[in-house]
């Protein structure tokens, strides 16, 4: 059964295994364990980065594409929902119309979009198509910030969701295990569970005979046309596929925050740490989206906080000379490039290929 729903792509390590069902768990369980407002919004944006960065790894891994418009598609998914929700509210507030509505419209545009940008760019060379892609994202991130009317501009839009995603919304009257639910845990597990099916669904499709033939065209697209594969059409195919469920990632993202704008999803920096990810846990597995996602976003957040414990002004190595400068929490980011540059050194393929690896050859 287990085999069947993760489409017959094992882990084929069992760290990795023990790895992912921790983190599932974890995720799972994360309201009732850590409550807190900070870790609750931490294993959201996990969840939500899983998707995307995962959407990203058909392209990049598994079709060898490089795309630097995947944010677009993010951000589309993303104003998407805050526009339906700001112009379709009824009489009684905002209904699930307005979400249905606005993620309608976000995929219909992301499917233009990917596809126009698939026929037109997918024949030139790779380095071509990721400057027309990056050219392409630029342009709407300006588009969207001039639009003030439509998509609020550079201070974007808040809106609200429906009530049973409302903070205020408690549907019990008593905790249940020692937690008060309320519209907020609700709309972490609709992230979770929206999360775990569409990640399913990218299993499916990257295990299937079409997920094949991109592969194969990664490892050579003049082999694959050779023997009868419309390698255009196929890559046309794959940039569709991933721009719609990072479109489906933007809209989740939208749902949680309650506000979106052109530096939460459009920005570069998005896209950098998406790319950072894929690194980190390994392209071409989707397994590595998981893990790359957890370790990154948890470095990202905790991280200074980690080092105000070290070298802050009541840290355990406050008052030493050299160490409490190098561990200040001021220099959490040089701590951040410095395990990425380690993680990339001791592990070329990413941490899942390379647990992988160990597995098939103990």
């Amino acid at each position: 059964m287990l085999n069947r729903m993760l489409s017959h792509d094992l882990p084929r390590s069992r760290a990795l295994a023990i790895a992912l069902v921790l983190v599932l768990a974890l995720l799972a369980v994360e309201p009732f364990l850590f409550p807190g407002a900070k870790a609750l919004n931490v294993a959201a944006k996990m969840l939500v980065f899983v998707l995307l960065v995962a959407s990203y790894d058909l392209l990049l891994g598994y079709t060898g594409i490089v795309s630097f418009a995947h944010t677009m598609f993010f951000g589309i998914g993303a104003y998407g929902v805050a526009i339906g929700c700001t112009r379709w509210a009824g009489d009684e507030g905002v209904g699930w119309g307005g979400v249905a509505a606005g993620v309608s419209v976000a995929l219909a545009l992301s499917l233009a979009l990917s596809l126009l940008i698939g026929l037109f760019s997918l024949r030139v060379k790779a380095i071509f198509f990721a400057m027309i892609t990056l050219a392409v994202a630029a342009a709407f991130q300006t588009l969207a910030s001039q639009l003030s009317e439509l998509t609020g501009g550079e201070d974007g839009l808040s809106f609200k969701t429906p009530l049973w995603l409302s903070p205020s919304f408690e549907p019990f009257e008593e905790p249940v295990f020692g937690l008060m639910i309320d519209g907020k845990v609700i709309a972490y597990y609709v992230l979770f569970f929206s999360v775990v099916l569409g990640f399913l669904a990218l299993l499916r499709i990257v295990n299937s005979p079409f997920g094949r033939v991109l592969q194969a065209i990664r490892e050579n697209d003049f082999r694959a046309e050779a023997i009868g594969y419309r390698t255009v059409v196929y890559r046309s195919l794959s940039n569709v596929l991933a721009a719609l469920f990072a479109t489906l990632a933007g809209a989740l993202l939208a749902l949680w925050l309650r506000y979106t704008g052109p530096e939460t999803t459009l920005g570069f920096e998005v896209m950098l740490d998406v790319l950072l990810i894929v690194v980190i846990g390994g392209m071409g597995t989707l397994y590595g989206a998981v893990i790359g996602t957890v370790l990154f976003v948890f470095a990202q957040n905790y991280l200074q906080d980690l080092l105000k414990h070290l070298g802050g002004e009541a840290g355990l190595l406050a008052g030493v000379p050299v160490l409490s400068s190098l561990v200040s929490p001021e220099r959490w980011l040089f701590w951040l490039g410095l395990g990425f540059v380690l993680c990339v050194y001791f592990f070329p393929s990413g941490v899942v290929g390379r647990l992988r690896a160990r597995g098939t050859n103990p």
